[in-house]
């Protein structure tokens, strides 16, 4: 440790010693170097900075209410913005509007002065971390020797930005608002036919798609509901056939043979038709304790009890006319069957009789032909139901397009109509240009410092080079070192009265120069800095 710190303490006066015989190598080029650097920073013209402040505005409604038709990165937004405001043709706009580089438009081509105005012009967002997407604010400012001019090109070119933003969001959310309207055009289109498609099906299978199949179903069963009164009306239509063709046959006979007859004879058609008549009141009672009167099977039950009572009458009248018939037989000849009234009668309730007949037959196979065409019908409800379920699926997903396009295009109108009543998301100006007071380039405190700092090390540098020229000895070591004899003696400098005061007045001037060299650069520097 002692011989370490012997050794800095050497180092340290070797330094000095150097410092001090080279110190006009370094004041001289110290001072030079300072005043010629303090001398260019006045000479360079002055530079003014005008700049302003803009704002990224979210938009006025939520978003949760109002979808935006766009949301970028501002930062790519705002280079393809910089990349448009910055274009050739709006530099040379302003450039010729407010009369700018009017020296150098004499002697240099439209080109160099757009790119000149492009070094003067700088936008930069105010958050440097290039990491955040939101961008809030950014920063505009222009560089130019008059700082009029400086403010103006700067409000011109905060104009242009917030134009070029409402512009661009505008014709974007147009643009989208317009191509969503036409694809819903043709997504309408499309539902249209798809839905003309369904109703063409639907009518021409009527009674086979799926939805009616339970109307089917009771249609069927309504259609073997009138099949069996049908087959229970011919049946009693033939039953009363014979009871019908049996009492003609009696009374055929009674006229025939001019005979009296035994009540019990005439009594039995009577008995027979009360029977039946006492039958279909009671069937009508249990008719209408399920339905009402107008129910067809209580209609027909009505009608066969007028028919059942017309024909009581009509034997009664016969059994009347038959003992009036007998009683006068010996005083009138005897009436042919073809002449009888009651037999007359009978026989048109017989034709009347064929005539239901026939027509039950025929309702009884009108009956089974639909019913047949109606089980077809049922038998083709699930290959129906699965043609229309491809076509209904086709219609739901054009539907469900048709609605989603609907909804976006929607959103979009909402989003545009935000947008150019300027309350979407915009850019507003929250420091406008300012009118600089002061120069911002050049910088004279950094260039008159740098070249202070580049004299002393120059000044440094060339008193090293002096002293590693220099041979001469310093310090009885270097002699040792050098010679291997040992030193015997040594003669100190031995100078006179008048070289003594020489000395002096050298060493005088020297302090005096170098004092004055170093307030000269402190005073270059204080100036530079005031100006400042």
């Amino acid at each position: 440790m002692p011989e370490q710190e012997e050794n800095l303490d050497v180092m340290l006066s070797k330094l000095l010693g150097i410092a001090a015989r080279r110190r006009w190598w370094v004041l001289i080029p110290a001072a030079a170097i300072t005043i010629c650097a303090c001398l260019v920073s006045q000479l360079l013209p002055n530079r003014f900075e005008s700049e302003a402040v803009i704002l990224v505005e979210s938009p006025q409604v939520p978003e949760r209410y109002v979808t935006p038709n766009s949301n970028f990165d501002m930062r790519e937004v705002l280079l393809v913005m910089t990349d448009a405001v910055l274009s050739r043709t709006r530099l040379l706009q302003i450039i010729d509007g407010l009369g700018l580089y009017a020296e150098q438009r004499e002697r240099t081509v439209p080109e160099n002065l757009v790119a000149l105005m492009r070094s003067n012009i700088k936008i930069e967002p105010m958050d440097k971390d290039p990491e955040t997407t939101n961008l809030n604010t950014f920063k505009i400012s222009f560089t130019s020797e008059n700082p009029h001019t400086a403010q103006q090109v700067t409000k011109e070119l905060t104009t242009l930005f917030i134009d070029e933003n409402n512009k661009s969001r505008e014709e974007q959310s147009t643009g989208t608002t317009n191509f969503l309207e036409d694809q819903l055009k043709v997504a309408e289109e499309e539902l249209r036919q798809r839905e003309g498609r369904v109703k063409v099906f639907k009518m021409n299978n009527l009674g086979e798609l799926p939805e009616q199949q339970g109307g089917i179903l009771a249609i069927l069963s309504n259609l073997h509901s009138q099949l069996q009164n049908a087959q229970a009306n011919l049946s009693r239509t033939h039953e009363q056939q014979v009871y019908l063709q049996s009492l003609l046959t009696q009374y055929q006979e009674l006229a025939a043979s001019n005979v009296p007859v035994s009540g019990t004879t005439a009594a039995g058609p009577i008995d027979s038709i009360k029977a039946e008549l006492v039958r279909l009141d009671d069937e009508k009672r249990a008719l209408l304790a399920r339905y009402t009167a107008k129910y067809p099977d209580v209609v027909r039950v009505d009608e066969q009890i007028k028919e059942t009572e017309a024909l009581l009458a009509v034997a009664i009248k016969a059994r009347e006319r038959a003992k009036v018939e007998i009683a006068q037989k010996n005083s009138k000849p005897a009436e042919t069957t073809e002449n009888n009234p009651a037999i007359a009668q009978l026989k048109s309730q017989l034709e009347a009789n064929a005539i239901e007949t026939q027509n039950g037959l025929a309702e009884q196979k009108d009956i089974q032909r639909r019913i047949e065409e109606t089980q077809r019908h049922l038998n083709l409800t699930p290959v129906r139901e699965e043609q229309l379920t491809d076509l209904l699926r086709g219609y739901e997903i054009a539907k469900q397009n048709y609605d989603d396009l609907l909804n976006k295009k929607t959103q979009s109108e909402l989003a545009t109509s935000l947008l150019k009543r300027q309350q979407g998301q915009r850019f507003h100006i929250i420091d406008q240009p300012n009118l600089p007071s002061k120069p911002s380039k050049p910088a004279r405190v950094k260039i008159s410092l740098g070249g202070l700092a580049a004299g002393i090390a120059i000044g440094i540098a060339l008193a090293f080079f002096m002293e590693t020229k220099d041979h001469s000895f310093r310090e009885e070591a270097e002699l040792r070192r050098i010679f291997p004899f040992p030193l015997v003696l040594g003669v100190p400098l031995l100078l006179s009265k008048a070289d003594e005061r020489k000395q002096l007045r050298a060493a005088v001037f020297q302090w005096i120069a170098g004092t004055a060299l170093c307030l000269l650069m402190g005073a270059t520097e204080f100036y530079v800095y005031w100006r400042g």
